[in-house]
């Protein structure tokens, strides 16, 4: 009877145990890494895209609300040398609320990238929508030219003194895990000059915006 009772307890243990462990086998993961490298709430959901017919405030826009971009550089690298080279790159433009247009990066000189923008300070740097819950509210794929991306392309260089403060506080305010990296990496704050731009947000090719248009949106 023992024996029966033990086997009848584990099979209702089982069974009270299976939708939850299904569900864990099934449901996506919750984590979007950073500080803590565990699971965080999801992001916010975002301010309503801007008309697309206005190209510059949608470009201003994608800027402000990207944490991160693909930032693409000419190759230092001995194997790759003078090959286009891209890596993911955090970055800011500002607080919430308070974008300047102006992408701004915590770079190392242990970094790739940054050492091939020491040797050719020239990039281009990708920005989407796809890291927002914009495409995947709306069943975008990333590549779809609705799943709003930009491209943008100058030089990148080392911020002067009197700029330090303003990248800092763009970056540690959207990214506060940066205070906490080891100084014997020798941070420095970097910005891209901004010489080119383009729009892709709709079919039919990508859209062209000036420097001069893109900074005189005013941002709200």
């Amino acid at each position: 009877m023992a024996g029966r009772a033990h086997v009848g307890a584990s099979a209702l243990l089982a069974a009270l145990l299976a939708p939850a462990l299904l569900s864990l086998l099934v449901s996506p993961a919750r984590s979007y890494g950073g500080q803590n490298h565990g699971d965080w709430e999801k992001p916010p959901l975002m301010p309503p895209l801007p008309p697309r017919e206005d190209a510059a405030r949608v470009a201003r826009f994608v800027t402000h609300v990207s944490d991160w971009g693909s930032l693409a550089t000419i190759s230092a690298l001995e194997a790759v040398r003078g090959q286009p080279f891209a890596d993911v790159l955090s970055l800011s433009d500002g607080p919430p609320g308070a974008g300047s247009g102006v992408p701004y990066f915590y770079l190392s000189p242990l970094q790739l990238s940054a050492r091939n923008l020491e040797a050719n300070p020239h990039a281009s740097l990708t920005m989407s929508l796809a890291q927002t819950d914009f495409c995947k509210k709306h069943v975008f794929d990333p590549q779809s030219p609705l799943c709003v991306h930009i491209m943008l392309s100058g030089t990148l260089t080392k911020v002067n003194e009197t700029e330090t403060d303003l990248a800092k506080q763009s970056l540690f305010t959207r990214h506060p895990e940066m205070k906490t990296w080891p100084s014997s990496h020798n941070w420095f704050f970097a910005k891209l000059n901004i010489t080119n731009i383009w729009v892709l947000d709709y079919f039919g090719g990508a859209k062209i915006v000036t420097p001069e248009e893109y900074y005189n949106v005013t941002v709200q």
